[in-house]
């Protein structure tokens, strides 16, 4: 088959390396990232919002199907223009999109669905949103900006200075042009992430996966898009996977449909073990990342035909998946990252090619045979292995090769699944 991939990040690497196991398949990345080019995928020089570009490259190269990768070109409705020309595309349309796009949205269909979730309350006034905080609220306290934020928009705060400056840089600032906050309970336990692929009313859940979202050891810091990830998640029973199943992506899809939204794509829920069950943290509307740095490569069966399918409606009998071991993957992200990251050389394209584990390429760009730092998080290191010490072995030995002046990573990802 001939699949066109939009995006530029290792979540985008990651598909087209599971894609490209099948010998047969030709795979564009659009735009993807200089690399990509190292991995062998073929990038295309048009952004990820020339939604009109775009469709005139899957016509003009005879595309069987596109699938969509980041979050904002879904929101902004690529899936509507595409059928609107009568092409194949693997993602939810701009309405079923609003399950990430807009958390009060999805915090409505929860209720209808009856899933667990945090209790919460929606201000678009700041006014009111500081008088709730001083008369109302417990901390800690988590604050969301209803839209989407590139995996930012989400503040614990500990105190109610915290929490009113966090509202006023929301609703005031308009920061990730902000015109909704969601304040809801700080809900405490063991976070792990469940993702599916959804056709209509079948799903098909994948291995549980686990990321780390602190910028710092210990999950201290703020909120990162995801410092690295563990997939399966050893310290999450099959019993509580088989509960989230059934009490969360169920539902959910059951209740897309009955309100008449036929969604076709991925369903990601971040969730949460609590000492009150599982309570949903987020539903996301695509392949985490880096989620799915970890969680493709574990497929067995065929990625393509997987998703060839459910574009033609079909039903899967089963979806193989590695049953031993566990695949970990590590971050590199540029020093200053999230808040003010600098830019800088990353090493020679040797160096990377020289690495023997997965490497899956972000933010990076290509000068005179090195790579170069282009935004907050830079490449993904992935390895499997028998054992966590085995697999962080391997990827510390490695991350550690690399040119160091300019990265920062986490050196105790996967922790809780030791």
């Amino acid at each position: 088959m001939k699949i066109l991939v939009v995006g530029s990040g290792a979540r985008e690497d990651a598909i087209c390396q599971s894609l490209l196991k099948n010998p047969k398949n030709v795979v564009f990345c659009a735009p993807g990232n200089d690399g990509m080019k190292l991995n062998g995928i073929k990038t295309i020089s048009i952004d990820e919002d020339e939604f009109s570009h775009l469709a005139n490259f899957a016509e003009t190269n005879e595309i069987d199907y596109t699938i969509v990768g980041p979050e904002d070109p879904l929101v902004n409705g690529i899936a509507d223009f595409f059928k609107s020309r009568k092409l194949l595309i693997f993602g939810p349309t701009k309405e079923a999109a609003q399950i990430e796009g807009s958390k009060s949205f999805t915090k409505k269909l929860m209720a209808d669905a009856g899933i667990a979730t945090a209790s919460y309350q929606e201000f678009t006034d700041l006014q009111a949103a500081t008088d709730f905080l001083k008369t109302d609220a417990e901390f800690p306290i988590v604050i969301k900006a209803d839209g989407l934020a590139a995996g930012k928009g989400v503040y614990i705060s500990p105190d109610q200075t915290d929490a009113i400056e966090k509202v006023t840089e929301l609703l005031d600032g308009h920061k990730f042009n902000t015109r909704r906050v969601v304040i809801e309970e700080f809900l405490e336990g063991e976070e792990f992430s469940l993702m599916a692929f959804v056709d209509h009313k079948r799903f098909y859940p994948m291995p549980l996966a686990q990321d780390y979202k602190k910028i710092f050891e210990d999950d201290k810091g703020p909120n990162t898009g995801g410092m690295g990830a563990v997939c399966p998640v050893a310290n999450i029973s099959t019993e509580i996977e088989q509960t989230a199943i059934e009490t969360v992506i169920k539902p959910f899809v059951k209740e897309l449909y009955k309100q008449g939204i036929k969604y076709t794509g991925i369903i990601y829920a971040g969730l949460i073990m609590t000492k009150n069950g599982i309570k949903v943290i987020e539903f996301n509307a695509r392949f985490g990342d880096p989620e799915t740095e970890v969680v493709l490569p574990r497929l067995q069966s065929d990625l393509s035909e997987i998703i060839e399918q459910i574009l033609h409606h079909k039903k899967i009998t089963e979806i193989e998946w590695e049953k031993t071991g566990l695949n970990l993957g590590v971050f590199a992200v540029s020093k200053g990252y999230p808040i003010k990251q600098v830019s800088g050389d990353l090493g020679s394209t040797d160096d990377f090619r020289s690495c023997p584990l997965t490497t899956n390429f972000a933010s990076v760009r290509k000068e005179n045979h090195r790579l170069i730092s282009n935004g907050g998080r830079l490449y993904l290191v992935q390895t499997q292995s028998q054992t966590l010490s085995e697999a962080q072995n391997e990827i510390y030995r490695e991350l550690d090769k690399m040119e160091q002046e300019n990265i920062f990573y986490r050196r105790d990802i996967g922790k809780n699944s030791i």
